[in-house]
């Protein structure tokens, strides 16, 4: 093989596709992100449908209703905007959070040996098992004693331990492929563990911290049951339970209840349309690594 010829391995894997296989798999992908999309635009459609109608069953005739009003109307009923800032506050604090406990977590068991590491690791997957409607009780007793309840830090507190088991084992599954040998290198030219964990393997790590920060996202920014057991102040909830309150001042008003549901759905669905083109770029540098 020549000095400019590329390896045959890589050529083959990125070849142009035939047009048949172009074609059958656009079809195909095509197929499926439509099963995906289909609920989210009939939700849209009801959305726009005149408030008393019933629950249109599928898409009636070709003309898209216009009862943008609705949006407007269920903002008029609550402190909507309210509730959107409150979920923002909550979800905008605990991603960042949440980044750096379970990233520090799942660096410091790489550190580590590997009787301990794999202790840890059992532990972690042991929390994970547990069902969380077990630990309600104990959550709700806990922040009673340490007065949390009815503020954002009971919301909160999960994030300081990383949010979730999961998160920690995908964090360390991250760094574990990362050689041994960058961080002995950086040891040896006197960087310490914050250093290491900061310029070195945070890096190197980018589409392990996006995708665990969407993932993040999604989890409290979908949370019902947490604020409502811990939340009394009205205004201090978050959207889900302005949706449920939404849903107990009528609930045959499907018009205004898919509307709060447009509005609940659409912040995660453009998060997710802005990070899809890095999750790709990753995608194609990691493939190149190897």
């Amino acid at each position: 093989m020549t000095k400019n010829q590329a390896p045959s391995g890589l050529v083959h894997q990125y070849a142009p596709r035939r047009p048949k296989g172009r074609l059958a798999f656009h079809v195909f992908a095509g197929s499926v992100a439509l099963v995906f999309l289909l609920p989210f635009v009939w939700m849209i459609y009801v959305s726009l449908q005149t408030p008393g109608v019933t629950l249109p069953r599928g898409f009636e005739g070709f003309s898209l209703p216009n009862a943008w009003h609705n949006y407007a109307r269920i903002f008029e009923m609550l402190p909507l905007g309210r509730y959107l800032f409150n979920s923002f506050l909550v979800t905008g604090l605990a991603v960042p959070l949440t980044l750096i406990t379970a990233s520090w977590a799942g660096f410091a068991l790489t550190q580590l040996s590997a009787r301990w590491r794999r202790r840890l690791i059992l532990v972690s997957v042991g929390a994970l098992l547990a069902p969380l409607t077990a630990l309600w009780l104990t959550h709700l007793v806990l922040f009673t004693w340490l007065g949390l309840i009815n503020t954002y830090g009971a919301l909160l507190a999960p994030a300081l331990m990383g949010s979730n088991p999961l998160f920690v084992l995908l964090f360390y599954w991250a760094f574990r492929r990362i050689p041994v040998e960058i961080f002995e290198s950086a040891r040896l030219d006197g960087a310490g563990v914050w250093l290491t964990w900061r310029l070195i393997a945070l890096p190197l790590v980018r589409p392990a911290l996006l995708a665990i920060g969407v993932l993040t996202f999604l989890s409290y920014w979908s949370d019902f049951i947490h604020p409502l057991l811990y939340l009394k102040s009205q205004a201090l909830y978050t959207l889900p339970l302005g949706l449920r309150q939404l849903q107990q001042l009528d609930q045959t008003q499907w018009p205004l209840l898919m509307a709060g549901a447009v509005v609940m759905t659409l912040p995660p669905v453009l998060l997710f349309l802005i990070v899809q083109h890095y999750f790709l770029q990753a995608r194609w540098f990691s493939a190149i690594e190897h």
